[in-house]
């Protein structure tokens, strides 16, 4: 399985990526290690915004890229209502199963 999440960071940015354990990569966007995932000193979360689960990497990364293509009033419309209709066209949604999540 793997996860496309939309965050809400400290200085009211969204940022957006895939992953494959959300729970580790959350850990890693709030430690204050060194090491670890390359965004921990720039992107400190403080909510899960949006969080939907794929079946495969094709699907996660047609729908991260799609979302990081959005203007910022688009994400968050995205992020409350989670209808993929925002796009604008036909993407398949039974591809994608949102889940409702917070840190």
């Amino acid at each position: 399985m793997y996860y496309v999440y939309m965050l809400k960071c400290k200085g009211n940015t969204i940022y957006t990526g895939i992953t494959t354990d959300m729970s580790r990569r959350i850990s890693e966007h709030t430690s204050d290690r060194k090491r670890g995932a390359r965004y921990t000193r720039s992107h400190k979360p403080e909510d899960i915004l949006a969080l939907w689960q794929c079946s495969d990497r094709s699907s996660a990364s047609k729908l991260e890229y799609r979302i990081k293509t959005l203007s910022r009033p688009q994400k968050e419309q995205l992020a409350k209502s989670g209808d993929l209709s925002v796009f604008g066209d036909k993407i398949d949604s039974g591809d994608y199963c949102r889940i409702t999540q917070s840190i």
